[in-house]
C-alpha cells in the first residue's frame, strides 16, 4: 500500500472521502498492520493504535483506526478537505506516511500526543511542518 518516497515519507494512494467526525480515519486492521510495519520498534510490548501521520496535499494530520471505514480509504473531517482539489468523493489520491522519526519530529512540534486518542492537541498537527 505504501513504498519508500523518501527519508521522511512513505508514498501510497488511498481513496479520500470525507467524513463528518473530527479526526482523520481509516480502517482498523490496515490501521494497525501499517502502525506496526512502520512506527513499531520491536523492544517488548508496543500500543498498535497510536495515531499514524500523513500528509495529504499541504497539510499533516493524525490518522486513527475505525472499524467502519472501507479498506484502502483515508476518511477527512470536511473541514480538512476545504481548499483541497478532491472534487468527486471518494477519490484515489496520493498520501503520505510520516515515518517514525519524522512522525516524532512533527508531533514535538504540534506539542506532543495524548496518548489516550481523545484529540487533544493533536488537532494542532494539520498544519505541523507545512
Amino acid at each position: 500500500m505504501f513504498e519508500v518516497f523518501s527519508r521522511s515519507y512513505y508514498l501510497g494512494r488511498l481513496y479520500v472521502t470525507p467524513t463528518d467526525g473530527e479526526h482523520a480515519l481509516m480502517h482498523s486492521e490496515q490501521h494497525e498492520r501499517i502502525n506496526e510495519e512502520v512506527y513499531a520498534t520491536g523492544d517488548g510490548l508496543e500500543r498498535l493504535d497510536t495515531p499514524l501521520v500523513m500528509k495529504f496535499e499541504s497539510r499533516h494530520f493524525p490518522v486513527h483506526g475505525a472499524a467502519n471505514v472501507p479498506t484502502n480509504t483515508l476518511a477527512v473531517p470536511e473541514s480538512m478537505l476545504e481548499g483541497t482539489d478532491v472534487r468527486n468523493p471518494p477519490s484515489l489520491r496520493e498520501v503520505f506516511l510520516a515515518r517514525r522519526d519524522r512522525a516524532r519530529q512533527l508531533l514535538d512540534l504540534a506539542g506532543g500526543w495524548q496518548a489516550s486518542g481523545d484529540g487533544g492537541s493533536a488537532d494542532d498537527l494539520r498544519n505541523a511542518g507545512t
